[in-house]
């Protein structure tokens, strides 16, 4: 309380650089171990072939794979991370991009120079402010994902699409070259729900903007190959094949260069490589002037880019040329497969109420009022109907819902059918509001069944513990529906469900949120096979465990057998981004971990590997978990004083002026208690007062009641043998580890009125209570104690966070005494601690 507000700036920036610092370190420190094990073969590519090569060899009755299923379960892998701007990134760009430059610096020898740009590099770090001056736009965001993107491209992915078709190689399949076993997508520009920024017209500039960046690095790619595939025709000669693709690549192309023609006469890969870099010029100023395709000259879509790049392999591979097909240019038509010409492929979602609301005004009689059950004929009909509905009386909302599919199409129509696959309807709370989108989207020509045309297609979003129950019942009446299963089969007899971890985590606390998402993907999986569909199942995962997070590979080999089936989709969120992508070797070993464990989790967990018996067990006991656990839960959450001691006791009031993102922290019409907070600021605040709640609270209580029921036999045979709780489990305790009630005490005592602190008093008892609950099932002495790394990591880190923390309290008691005239530069300390906590945290929410 004796430092000045600006000397409280000061040694607030002086932790968070820090920590930032700190963080880098500890990623260049992996990368490192990560080059160690690579080079020592055990990469996560190699150790999942491993494991299927000796599952082929030692077959265990009921699971036995052939050659043939191998060949086909590998050909219809689609693994697709999901880029989304959940605004839970609090670093800003400048300052994430000088961590990088520090990152480069250090994996440098060590010399004179090396020190000086560190300290350069740092300096400049130190000067530059780690705030946001305003809220970020929707194509600032979209920038900010293209970086990685960008990056991905052109190092990553092409490197591990090339590894991954070595390693299948020594189970006897190929990888054709032209195979799309990942990738990518995005949110930004799409996600519609709660965020009023997200117009039509944001869309298509989203999408023109991500375009744009993937033929830009299409042509630097493209420029490399020029340079290296100077193959003569004197020396070695060229399939008649590519010799006529050039020739008519030259007529098509009067603006071809004199000089490159002179000097390259003999080398026609390199004359074939700047044709297409000509070509890919010509279909960026095609977009900007949104000017019809002209064949020859510009490219209609990635097809057609392929088919030029496959050209110069087949003649390679014709004349002796197989090390130079399968060196760059094989890494290149594998990325080109990947991403394409759009980069990433965007999805767009939507809140159910906004298409019903948008149906009202075109539908006669009390459509709004009526059931789930009464509207599912009705949108039945106006779907297989051939006549559209009258839109000519929609309000301002309703237009702007009904436009977003007519920019759809008119996206699909400009960049081609990979831009944009899927439409998800989120709170989807029965068949009938997945089939209230299809209606809207055949209103503005994106389905016609008659003339077997489904543009896109789309997945209900279910969110809230009500809604997983019910996902099996939904999709059922959903596949059992002849005209709702006519789009499926169009859409290639794939359907996609999303799976939301955030609100069903804030709805039910995390054992029932873990639990029902778990059963719901059973559900889910029994319901696609009865109908002979194949389930496309999206993890809509955050960053934090109370959010669905923790290691990737983990979440991915313990998800229900048969849930993965080679499709999978993920998002990643936030401070998730860059903490994965932003070093090159980091962004190396996620992408391959996510290969290796969808490759996994298709091949060797198709059918159940324990009992009936010991499974019914196991869910008996897990039922019981989620039950008390749930109680426990709620019983704290419904408290009417509850929302009071939560604004008190954290300093979730701020994030809006943090600036982490373009959507808003409370959902539409919003009202001042925990309903219609977003589960991100939930999390943030519990995480920054070092409470958590969201990440453990009520698993003590579910874990006692099992135990004192006589389950403990089981409980134990449950974390040696079933994945899924072995995982629930390991995050619980990592969340324990990351609490700290000393800190939390703080907060409480300064910040929140007396008559509220009973609540930490309840928070603690529960906490000591999972800690014990967790000890005796793993039986361990302390937490993290198989873990002495990231445990020690913690603990220094917890060291250095205890001052800003007291500074983050004293700060926030000050700002809110002095309300609405608090003093601007005590309110940029104050959220420079919330920056600060999350960087020594590695996550916000």
């Amino acid at each position: 309380e004796k430092l000045s507000v600006e000397e409280s700036v000061q040694l607030v920036r002086a932790f968070s650089t820090y920590f930032n610092l700190a963080n880098v370190a500890e990623q260049v420190h992996r990368s490192r171990i990560l080059a160690e094990a690579r080079a020592e073969g055990g990469s996560w590519l190699t150790r999942a072939t491993d494991r299927i090569e000796h599952a082929m060899k030692n077959p265990v009755a009921g699971h036995e794979i052939t050659h043939a299923d191998l060949v086909k379960w590998i050909g219809e892998l689609d693994v697709r991370p999901v880029f989304t701007a959940h605004p839970t990134e609090a670093a800003r760009r400048s300052v994430l991009s000088k961590l990088g430059e520090i990152a480069s610096l250090l994996d440098t020898p060590v010399s004179v120079t090396q020190e000086e740009r560190l300290a350069e590099t740092v300096d400049l770090l130190w000067q530059t402010d780690e705030l946001r001056l305003d809220r970020p736009e929707p194509l600032d965001e979209a920038m900010n994902a293209l970086y990685y993107l960008d990056d991905l491209a052109t190092n990553t992915v092409p490197e591990v699409l090339n590894d991954f078709a070595r390693e299948l190689k020594r189970l006897g399949v190929e990888l054709p070259v032209t195979s799309r076993p990942l990738t990518f997508g995005t949110w930004i520009g799409g996600d519609r729900d709660g965020n009023p920024n997200i117009t039509p017209q944001i869309t298509e500039d989203a999408v023109t903007l991500q375009v744009g960046h993937a033929i830009r690095t299409t042509i630097a790619v493209m420029n490399r190959l020029r340079q290296v595939l100077s193959v003569s025709t004197r020396i070695v000669g060229a399939t008649p094949e590519l010799s006529a693709s050039v020739e008519k690549d030259l007529k098509n192309i009067p603006e071809f260069e004199e000089r490159f023609m002179r000097l390259n006469v003999q080398e026609p890969y390199r004359l074939k490589a700047t044709a297409i870099v000509h070509r890919l010029v010509f279909t960026r100023e095609r977009h900007i002037a949104r000017a019809p395709h002209v064949p020859g000259r510009d490219y209609k879509d990635t097809s057609e880019l392929l088919a030029d790049l496959t050209l110069m392999r087949d003649s390679l591979f014709a004349h002796r040329g197989e090390l130079l097909a399968t060196g760059l240019l094989e890494r290149t038509i594998r990325a080109v497969a990947a991403f394409g010409l759009t980069h990433a492929t965007l999805d767009i979602r939507e809140h159910s109420d906004a298409h019903h609301s948008a149906l009202k005004q075109m539908i006669s009689g009390d459509y709004i009022n009526l059931s789930h059950e009464d509207k599912f004929p009705i949108l039945t009909e106006l779907l297989a109907s051939k006549s559209a509905l009258d839109a000519s009386k929609l309000d301002a909302a309703g237009i702007k819902t009904l436009n977003t599919f007519v920019a759809i199409e008119d996206l699909l129509d400009r960049f081609g059918p990979e831009v944009i696959e899927t439409y998800i309807v989120s709170m989807t709370k029965g068949a009938d509001d997945l089939l209230a989108a299809t209606v809207l989207g055949k209103q503005a020509g994106l389905i016609d069944l008659d003339k077997k045309v489904a543009k896109i297609g789309f997945a209900p979003l279910l969110e809230t513990v009500a809604e997983l129950r019910a996902a099996g019942e939904i999709l059922d009446k959903l596949l059992s529906n002849a005209t709702y299963r006519k789009l499926v089969e169009l859409r290639g007899n794939i359907q996609e469900v999303m799976l939301g971890y955030s609100d069903s985590n804030k709805d039910a606390g995390i054992a029932t949120s873990q639990w029902e998402i778990h059963r719901a993907q059973r559900k889910l999986r029994d319901v696609a096979i009865k109908h002979g569909v194949k389930l496309r199942l999206f993890h809509g995962r955050g960053g934090s465990v109370g959010r669905g997070g923790g290691p990737t590979y983990d979440a991915v080999v313990a998800l229900p057998w048969g849930s993965v089936d080679g499709q999978i989709k993920m998002t990643e969120q936030g401070e998730v981004i860059s903490d994965k992508y932003s070093l090159p070797a980091l962004a190396r070993e996620n992408v391959e971990l996510t290969l290796a464990a969808s490759l996994e989790a298709t091949i060797l967990n198709r059918g159940p590997r324990q009992s009936k018996e010991d499974l019914q067990k196991w869910n008996d006991c897990m039922d019981l978990v989620s039950e008390s656990a749930f109680s426990c839960y709620r019983q704290l959450i419904d408290h009417p004083d509850l929302p009071a001691y939560f604004y008190a006791s954290t300093p979730v009031e701020q994030l809006g002026n943090l600036f982490l993102g373009s959507r808003p922290s409370r959902r539409p019409d919003a009202a001042g208690g925990l309903d219609s907070l977003r589960a991100i600021p939930w999390v943030f605040g519990w995480t920054q007062s070092r409470q958590i709640v969201p990440g453990w609270f009520g698993v003590g209580s579910g874990l006692k009641a099992a135990r004192e029921s006589g389950k403990s036999d089981v409980l134990n045979q449950m974390l040696s043998e079933w994945h899924f709780f072995s995982t629930f489990i390991s995050n619980v305790e990592m969340t324990l580890a990351k609490t700290d009630l000393v800190a939390a005490k703080h907060y409480v005592e300064t910040l929140v009125p007396v008559e509220l602190h009973h609540f930490l008093d309840t928070i603690r008892e529960e906490f000591e209570l999972t800690v014990q609950e967790i000890l005796t099932l793993t039986g361990k002495t302390s937490l993290l104690e198989d873990q002495a790394v990231l445990a020690r990591t913690l603990q220094v880190r917890d060291t250095y966070l205890a001052p800003l923390q007291l500074l983050q309290v004293t700060l926030l008691d000050r700002v809110r005494a002095q309300g609405e005239k608090a003093d601007p530069t005590l309110i940029r300390a104050l959220l420079l601690t919330i920056n600060g906590v999350a960087a020594g945290l590695r996550n916000t929410g």
